[in-house]
């Protein structure tokens, strides 16, 4: 049977002239064909052959797809029929098809801090620590590799703690039937901003760190993973996106992670000079303040580390004093970053901003501590951190930030037996302070030796020195290459100061608690190489 492609079904009734003119018109067309329409008008015009209607399209339809489908090619002959396979063909939808023939659709859309973040870095900082990780030193695997002396991490005390650890790991976990440190006591739930026993043990460890001179109120305490997410949450608390924080110079390169990233401030450098040993001064404060203020920047808070990261010196209290009439007259707040606050070893003693508050009245609820077991104690990896602030409305918005940046129980309950092992504490304490000392000294009368001086300190991992002799051009540009021949040369990581944003250039920070006390003639020798050649060179 065929369609007569001349006449079309006409959805509108017709009259029965009209009807008569179209049977002539189409007396040429064949019977069968006469047939078809006729059943297809009927079902339109409402008359007869409904069924027959519908049905012969239908079939059509059918029959029209099986005869498509069995002259269709097999686009791989060579595979199995379907009955051997096991694994189904699933036809490709309609829908599909369409998208696949679109052209070339454009990258999907991130937001504006993941494409910052996803570029390379630019800081010689991280640069310096990615460079380590991929050729890193040791002594027996890999002894021509990098050293890495860029991090402040304290491993002179490893073994101390490895030992602590080995007799009481499974006993301050779960044993002696108490429930708290029971299978009950870290697998639940705990408190995001920390558990109370762990905030307890931690003001006073505090406490004797700082001498026994202060002391902390366990309840002004939000436990974070760390000093890192703590400063975090203080410049969501303190400032909004746009605001600023003044911070002295030279400062540690993580603050601009920490503090730019998500809470969006941004940090006005207090350039301090190695006239003065890089220590702070009220006029240098005032200046950066009225110079941001006619920018129409508003100043919130100053950042201050104590003792000073990258320098090792420490603020005076007569400085503590003036720094808060400033913040007082300025109505800002201050952060003291005093992570380092038991890591000492000059002359110099530690006056925590805290036991000035308690000399006399001040208004405490502009002051803000921060402070973590990753220096003092060694454990960075456990990641314990500290906010003790005076303000309550900053304490209860930061225990409910704290929820993304919780410590684990099993790390708390550890935690807190340990520091509550007071004979422990004691001895670790001490005999941190003589190593400290003991490596310090010797590591910066190696480097006097080279001809590198360095910046008076008193606490800290490290040593700030002064190798603007050894660059040219005496720029940021010298300073860069210089680095990369301690990179490339001597095979050591160490940090340029303009990572720290150091005004002057040629300093770098040297971290001396990354390597053993036998192991510092190989790292001057290594020093040696670089210091000789650029001598040579000029």
């Amino acid at each position: 049977m065929t369609l007569t492609r001349n006449q079309p079904i006409n959805p509108i009734p017709q009259t029965r002239n009209q009807k008569t003119q179209s049977q002539s018109s189409s007396s040429s067309s064949s019977r069968s064909g006469m047939k078809l329409i006729v059943p297809l008008q009927g079902v339109v015009q409402g008359r007869s052959g409904f069924l027959l209607g519908i049905s012969i399209p239908c079939a059509l339809f059918y029959f029209l797809q099986l005869y498509l489908k069995r002259r269709r090619p097999n686009p791989n002959p060579s595979s199995p029929s379907s009955s051997s396979s096991p694994t189904l063909l699933l036809p490709r939808t309609s829908s599909r098809s369409n998208l696949s023939s679109r052209g070339s659709i454009s990258r999907v859309r991130l937001s504006k801090l993941a494409t910052i973040l996803s570029k390379p870095d630019d800081s010689l900082y991280y640069l310096g620590l990615d460079r380590v990780s991929k050729d890193p030193y040791d002594v027996l695997v890999n002894p021509h590799g990098i050293i890495q002396l860029g991090l402040s991490d304290n491993k002179l005390c490893f073994d101390l703690i490895e030992k602590w650890l080995v007799k009481n790991l499974e006993g301050s976990m779960m044993g002696n039937g108490d429930i708290n440190l029971s299978i009950n006591g870290i697998v639940p739930y705990q408190p995001h901003h920390g558990l109370n026993e762990l905030k307890i043990a931690l003001a006073d460890f505090m406490r004797q760190i700082m001498g026994g001179s202060v002391e902390f109120d366990p309840s002004n305490m939000v436990l974070t993973s760390g000093a890192t997410p703590a400063i975090e949450i203080l410049s969501f608390c303190l400032a909004d996106q746009g605001n600023a924080f003044l911070v002295p110079t030279p400062y540690y390169p993580g603050f601009d992670r920490d503090i730019r990233w998500r809470p969006g401030i941004d940090l006005i450098p207090v350039h301090c000079r190695s006239t003065d040993n890089f220590n702070l001064n009220i006029a240098a404060l005032e200046q950066a303040y009225s110079q941001a203020r006619k920018r129409g920047v508003k100043v919130r808070g100053i950042l201050i580390s104590n003792p000073s990261n990258p320098v090792g010196n420490i603020l005076t209290p007569d400085m503590l004093f003036s720094l808060l009439d400033f913040a007082e007259d300025k109505n800002i707040h201050i952060i003291a970053d005093e992570v380092f606050a038991g890591s000492t070893y000059g002359s110099e003693e530690f006056v925590s901003i805290a036991e000035v508050l308690d000399s006399e009245y001040i208004d405490k609820s502009r002051v803000h501590i921060i402070y973590s077991l990753s220096k003092d104690l060694s454990i960075a990896g456990f990641r314990v951190g500290v906010i003790h602030s005076y303000n309550q409305a900053v304490l209860e918005a930061a225990k409910k930030m704290s929820r993304f940046s919780s410590i684990s129980a099993p790390t708390q309950r550890l935690v807190t037996s340990m520091l509550s092992d007071k004979r422990f504490i004691q001895e670790y304490i001490e005999t941190n302070r003589n190593r400290i000392r003991r490596i310090h000294d010797e590591f910066v009368d190696c480097l006097n030796k080279l001809g590198i001086k360095c910046a008076k300190s008193s606490a800290g991992m490290f040593c700030w020195a002064d190798m603007s002799g050894l660059i040219k051009p005496y720029s940021e540009k010298g300073e860069h290459e210089l680095w990369e021949k301690f990179i490339n040369v001597a095979k050591i990581n160490i940090t340029p100061g303009s990572a720290c944003h150091c005004i002057e250039p040629g300093w770098f920070r040297i971290c001396f608690t990354t390597i053993s006390f036998e192991e510092i003639p190989l790292v001057i020798e290594r020093i040696r190489k670089v210091v000789e050649s650029c001598k040579s060179s000029s």
